[in-house]
Parts: structure tokens; sequence; C-alpha cells
């Protein structure tokens, strides 16, 4: 599973997609803005689809396991651009804000914004950056960057309880948020950093409540779902497995075959 980025690396990412596209899982480590210029999206966190279309202003929160599908319009492209918000941006930041107290409460991990006319003056004023396709030098990205969220908080005056929360995920119940995110192809690092525990501790808690290995536990469940998502709800063997998180087809056969006996074509 891919990360969308370094915390503390400031990005900026124009999209430009012409057939159906989905992004495979990503660890979100930082929280990202959204802009969707033409076409739709369907994000997938923490087990809730989310639909989002042309137009939209939407906020990722960060530190999430995400899914997303990117599908053009008919005879169109799917647009939008990202920006990605790094931390040291909003230490620089957080000192505007000192007097308003930071309320701790928990949020959608995705959500729309409420949008304004200073939205779209900032997105016109990217584009030209854009769609030149040249390189944007890192002091006008942190530039454009610290714009975004001045304008987003003038608009959604909570965001500033998220944006300006830098708490690491604390220890959470690592069976139920197992059992919830199985099917993302995590590395066991980014799993045990996301319920809040070392590698090292990751493993024993694991042990002791499944009484089996991280990994053997993971092909186990992934390898159940597939077989069911292919038996009992007719979907392609190229599909489910996927979305089951196998990131190899010939890998996934191959485990599929050893346990159930028979190839995921024939499973049907």
């Amino acid at each position: 599973m891919a990360e969308i980025t370094d915390p503390n690396i400031p990005r900026i990412i124009y999209s430009r997609i012409s057939k159906k596209t989905m992004e495979g899982e990503l660890f979100i480590r930082q929280h990202v803005f959204d802009y969707i210029i033409s076409g739709c999206s369907e994000v997938f966190l923490e087990g809730k689809s989310h639909t989002f279309k042309a137009g939209d202003f939407r906020f990722a929160v960060r530190n999430r396991l995400s899914r997303f599908i990117k599908l053009p319009p008919t005879g169109g492209e799917y647009r939008s651009i990202s920006i990605c918000i790094d931390q040291d941006t909003l230490h620089e930041l957080k000192n505007q804000y000192k007097n308003s107290s930071i309320i701790h409460q928990k949020f959608d991990n995705v959500f729309l914004l409420k949008s304004n006319k200073a939205f779209k003056n900032y997105v016109d004023s990217l584009l030209p950056y854009l769609e030149s396709g040249d390189e944007i030098s890192e002091q006008l990205v942190r530039i454009k960057i610290k714009e975004a969220v001045l304008i987003f908080i003038e608009a959604n005056p909570d965001l500033k309880h998220i944006l300006f929360d830098f708490n690491e995920p604390g220890k959470i119940d690592l069976e139920a948020y197992m059992n919830k995110h199985y099917s993302f192809g995590g590395e066991l690092d980014q799993f045990a950093y996301l319920t809040g525990r070392s590698l090292s501790t990751f493993k024993r808690d694991f042990k002791r409540i499944f009484k089996t290995t991280p990994n053997r536990w993971l092909m186990e469940k992934r390898l159940e779902r597939a077989y069911y998502l292919i038996k009992e709800c007719g979907v392609r063997p190229k599909e489910a497995y996927s979305e089951v998180g196998f990131k190899d087809y010939s890998h996934f056969s191959f485990a599929f075959k050893k346990v159930f006996g028979v190839a995921p074509s024939l499973a049907t």
C-alpha cells in the first residue's frame, strides 16, 4: 500500500485521467483538500463509501487508510486538484489561532467543505501553473498551501480543531480495528502506527488476541472474503483480489487454490 506523502513535504497534485481508475490503497499521512473539476470520485474510508462530483471541495483527515476510484465524464477527463497540507506549514500558522481552544472531538474521515468565492478564485490562480506542466517551485507551493489553509478556515472555522490537532494516533482496540481494516493491503508497520503501537508491541498484542501471527491471519481473512465475493456475490476474481487487499493476482491465485483446492475462476 502506498503512502500518499511524507507529512512534512508540501505537495499540490493535478490529476487528469481519461478512463476509470482505481487508486488502490493509500495511507494518508497528511490532511488533504481536494477540488474536483470534472468527473466524479468515490472514496472508501473506514468502511464507508463517499461519492463526490464536479464542483465539490472535500477534506480528508490525515492518518487514514483509503481507496479511491476516479470516474471521468462520458467522452471527457476526470480532473482534480489535491492540496496536501504538510505539518510544518500548520505549525507555522498555529500561532495565529493560539487564542482559539482546540477541541479534540471525532470528525468524519472525509467530508465536504463549505465553499465561498475565495475558493474558486484560489483554484483559478493555481490552474495556469498546473496546466503548463512545469514543476512548481517548493517556495511557491508552500505559499499556495498556506493560502489554502487560511481560505478554508475562514469559510469553515471548525477546521482549526482538526488542522491544529498534532496528536499522533493513540492506542486503540486492536481486534476491532483489524477486523474492520484487514482488506486494506497495509504493511504491518502502518497497521502498528494507526493502532498506536510500535511494531514489536503490535505483533505481541496481535498474537495474544488472535492466537496467530498478523501475516497468517491477514492471509486467511482476505482469502475467506475473496471466496465469499466470488462464490456468493459473483464478483470477478480479477476484481476481488484487489478488493480484499492482495497486490498481485498470481500470488492471490496460488494462495486461493492452495486453501480452497480450485483456482479462483472455478470457484463461481
